[in-house]
Order: C-alpha cells, then structure tokens, then sequence
C-alpha cells in the first residue's frame, strides 16, 4: 500500500515536472504550503493536517495540474482511509484539541485587562455625566 501512495505522489511531481513548475511556483498558484506539497509528492498523506484538508489539497493540486482530482480520489481511495485511521488514533487533533489555545501561557494573567479598562471607563462617563448634570442644577 506504501508503494501506492508513493505512486501517486509520483504522479503529481511528474506532471507538476512536464509543465516546468517549482514547488514555490504551485504554492503561489494554490496557497497550500510547499511543506505540504512536499509531502503529496512524496507519498506521505500522513504529514498532512486532516482527511479533509488532505482531500481538498489532492483536488486543488490536481486541479492546478490540469488533472482530474475526482478520478485521482477514485483511483486512489485507500489514500482517505489511510488518513481517517491515522486521524482516529490522534485524539487530541480529532477534535481540534491541538489548536487551541495553550492555558496559563505568558500574557494570560492580564486578559482581565480589557474588561478593567471599560468598567473603569463606564464609572467615569457615569460620574462624569452626573457631576455634569449636578452643576446644572439638572439634581
């Protein structure tokens, strides 16, 4: 199954060769990273961030290639199941886990700041208002 994946790897980096294109250049042409296209050419589908990112850089490769993304998933359909089974047995990014947010990092003790800052600002133009309306004779 390896050798299949890295097959279709090859396939990309043929064709991506026959149209005279860097990595660099299909990056721009279809914002996904070189890292990633690096890791399609050479097979390893593993490096890639999800199942569904996986399929849809295949397809936007594919596609930028002038090659047929649909027919390439459908040639190659171990490649999904491949990553749906490496994605099962990381728990942490089936869920997202590993991009959120890492608590009590440096700078978390002060997110309490912001909210400070407009109470203190509400109680000024609140006493503001009624010191205003005091000297008016408004009270």
């Amino acid at each position: 199954m390896h050798e299949q994946l890295i097959h279709l790897g090859q396939q990309f980096q043929e064709q991506r060769e026959r149209k005279s294109l860097s990595l660099k250049e299909v990056e721009n042409g279809t914002s996904i990273r070189v890292n990633y296209l690096e890791a399609i050419e050479a097979g390893q589908f593993g490096m890639l961030i999800s199942p569904i990112y996986a399929q849809g850089f295949i397809k936007k490769y594919a596609t930028f290639l002038e090659m047929d993304g649909e027919e390439l998933m459908q040639q190659y359909p171990y490649v999904m199941q491949l990553l749906q089974s490496n994605q099962s047995s990381s728990e942490d990014f089936s869920f997202g886990i590993g991009s959120l947010e890492v608590r009590n990092s440096p700078g978390s003790d002060i997110k309490w700041l912001p909210n400070l800052m407009w109470v203190v600002l509400s109680v000024a133009v609140i006493l503001g208002g009624w010191f205003i309306a005091r000297s008016l004779g408004v009270f």
